[in-house]
């Protein structure tokens, strides 16, 4: 046992040895990468480039986790000499200064530094939570006591104790309908008395909203729908809108997206009793017919009373859970399988009848994904993300307010600002520090500034709630202008990104003009090239021939005779014979001349196809003998006809003409524009490799 202790104790340092032996290794290597990092391995024109920033950017073009080729490694090295070499004329000649560039690129760093300001934990959360909301359908009822959110303190207060006052007297048991219709400043939850020749009569929900969903109600509201339960009231809740305490009445599972059909039978205005009861009999009339197997679509034509949807059999758009009464709602939730049909439901338009056309249930998380982000970015929820960028900004840069320098700068702001009319001078002389980031001071003069300029419309709050409104937008976009601002020194990557946009701009725009757009224009130089180089660009050996097909094969022999005793004549109009001094002029026979003898309006019986060809141009043409004269017969096994060639001359190789060329040779005009440019770019700027350098990367 002793023994085999020993031998256990040995393996186990022989294996500790190699894990301690790969652990240096690798510090030694990070060691070594690290020491060549910095090294210079390019000189261009006097610009030092090391072997981190060469590095980087082969990596990122290569793919990663491939051994490093010595051959693919220094052909990059020489496109990438060519690259600096033309971003360096780019800046010398102050392509880079010119505003068109500066504005491109502000774009472009624009929308490169979009995800920067969004904090991903947070949005995987908003995310989430949102998907968990998705599958649940949420009834509730509400009570609002509306206050504006830029309300004073005084008006704001009084706004709570009322609805304070409808907390203490629903917990002491009064009926939240019965309060809604009281109390609510929604102007649904009452009865609206007709006005002759305006409006009609509509009957109060009590508070009711129906059914919901994620992004269907403002934020908050959704909150604290959400995060109450079943039958009990909310917390109260503030919203732009005001103070609400809401019931949760219902919780379903999500019904997703419908489309149904209904059969409408309307209720009488100002139905009596015996209206009602004879609107009643009808609907469960049509209902038991169609449970003795009559047609739902029959019965929509014969008797519903939506002229919408009569023509189409019914069918009503499909919709959500917040976009029906619900009633419907209700009744949809026990149809589970297409057609299936629902007892007749009680609307406050009247009566209905439903059928289930299809349900779409919310999908998985990852399905759904996309979409909700698509509703969050819109949402006010989503300024959640970049309320935690602000704040770990503040205080990442130190963030710290002078209080009493912002009252002395209230003090000079009066109610014309409410107006669109406050003057900045009225602030001239103030200058203290407002806040702090870092050792940048943001003064009282900068903020005068920023309310001067963002003076619009009229308001209705006081001047020390717009003044503090306005402050704190203020603080939160000078906090994510600063961030703004370090995201290149704080984020390396980011940076390199922004390079390589620069550079990349600054390379096309200037290729363009020294090869691409120079290519297409220089009319002079693209022809001098080409005569200097036209044996490059030849045609291979090509046939001139009439290509024709007959879909009348008893005809095919009288046609061949035809073509063998006219086909010399038929590449002219006309030939001129002399005979004893005297010319005759013969009209020579065309192809044309075949088509009307063969062919008229009604019927086809041969076309011909004449053209100069070239090998791979056409079936027929690629499989005859390439000689002068008419070929054999090739029959169609689909439709019986028959296909032969005319061959009237065998052209041979010659160059081809600029027009016929012209993509090609522009293309190489580019290539030896771009060559010679780079040859002139190496003599203005020499370049120089360290190839010690170079071998320690290749090794």
């Amino acid at each position: 046992m002793l023994k085999k202790r020993k031998l256990q104790l040995k393996g186990n340092k022989s294996i500790f040895r190699m894990v301690m032996l790969f652990v240096v290794l690798g510090l030694l290597q990070n060691t070594f990468a690290q020491e060549n990092d910095n090294k210079v391995l390019i000189t261009i024109g006097g610009d030092k480039i090391t072997v981190a920033e060469f590095m980087n950017v082969y990596q990122k073009n290569n793919v990663k986790g491939e051994v490093l080729d010595k051959k693919s490694l220094e052909d990059y090295l020489d496109l990438y000499i060519n690259f600096k070499l033309k971003v360096k004329e780019a800046e010398d000649i102050g392509l880079d200064t010119v505003k068109a560039f500066i504005d491109e690129l502000k774009g472009y760093r624009k929308q490169l530094a979009q995800p920067y300001f969004i904090d991903e934990e947070v949005t995987e959360e908003l995310l989430k939570e949102a998907y968990q909301r998705k599958l649940i359908d949420i009834r509730a009822s509400h009570i609002l006591i509306k206050i504006d959110q830029n309300a004073t303190p005084a008006d704001t207060l009084e706004a709570y104790n009322k609805i304070l006052e409808v907390k203490e007297r629903l917990s002491n048991g009064e009926d939240f309908g019965e309060l809604a219709i009281e109390l609510s400043d929604d102007p649904t939850a009452k009865d609206m008395e007709a006005i002759p020749g305006q409006r009609p009569f509509r009957k109060g929900n009590s508070g009711d909203l129906g059914y919901f969903t994620v992004f269907d109600m403002l934020y908050p509201f959704e909150e604290g729908t959400y995060n109450t339960n079943l039958g009990e009231v909310s917390e109260i809740i503030r919203t732009k809108y005001g103070y609400h305490l809401i019931k949760v009445t219902d919780i379903k599972e999500a019904m997703g997206i419908v489309q149904i059909a209904h059969i409408y039978i309307a209720m009488p205005k100002d139905a009596s009793p015996e209206d009602s009861l004879n609107t009643k009999n009808k609907i469960y009339k049509i209902y038991t017919e169609l449970l003795d197997s009559a047609s739902f679509e029959d019965m929509v034509k014969k008797y519903s009373e939506d002229k919408g949807s009569v023509e189409k059999g019914g069918v009503l758009t499909k919709f959500g859970v917040s976009r029906m009464v619900p009633e419907f709602i209700v009744s949809i939730s026990d149809l589970s399988e297409p057609d299936d049909i629902s007892e007749p439901i009680l609307t406050s338009y009247g009566w209905h009848i439903l059928k289930l056309i299809n349900k779409k249930k919310p999908g998985t998380f990852d399905e759904e994904k996309n979409a909700l982000n698509q509703r969050l970015v819109k949402d006010a929820r989503s300024y959640k993300s970049k309320e935690s960028i602000i704040n770990k900004s503040k205080k990442e840069f130190e963030f710290k307010e002078y209080p009493k320098a912002k009252i002395e700068l209230l003090a000079v702001v009066d109610s014309t600002i409410l107006v669109n009319k406050w003057n900045v001078e009225k602030a001239k002389d103030l200058n203290k520090a407002l806040f702090k980031l870092e050792n940048n001071k943001y003064t009282q003069f900068d903020f005068a500034k920023y309310l001067a300029a963002n003076q619009k419309g009229k308001h209705t709050e006081t001047v020390e709630v717009y003044f503090n409104n306005a402050y704190n937008n203020f603080v939160n976009k000078s906090c994510t202008d600063y961030f703004d601002s370090h995201l290149e020194e704080k984020y390396p990557d980011f940076k390199l990104l922004m390079k390589e946009y620069r550079d990349g701009i600054l390379l096309f725009e200037l290729t363009d003009q020294k090869v691409w757009s120079k290519a297409i224009k220089d009319t002079v130089g693209l022809n001098a090239f080409y005569k200097e180089d036209k044996i490059n660009y030849l045609w291979d050996k090509r046939l001139h021939a009439s290509i024709y097909t007959v879909k009348e094969p008893e005809i095919t022999g009288e046609l061949r005779q035809q073509i063998n005793k006219y086909s010399l004549l038929f590449l002219t109009d006309s030939i001129t014979f002399s005979f004893d001094g005297n010319k005759k002029v013969f009209k020579c026979l065309s192809p044309d001349d075949i088509l009307n003898k063969y062919n008229n309006d009604s019927v086809i019986n041969i076309s011909i196809e004449t053209d100069i060809f070239s090998k791979g141009d056409n079936y027929f043409i690629d499989n005859i003998n390439w000689e002068e004269g008419i070929s054999d017969n090739s029959e169609s096994d689909i439709d019986n006809s028959i296909t032969f060639v005319y061959v009237y001359q065998l052209i041979k190789p010659e160059p081809k003409s600029l027009d016929e060329a012209k993509g090609l040779i522009t293309a190489d005009y580019q290539t030896y524009l771009e060559k010679e440019w780079i040859k002139s770019l190496k003599e203005k700027y020499p370049v120089i490799i360290n190839e010690s350098v170079l071998e320690l990367i290749n090794n």
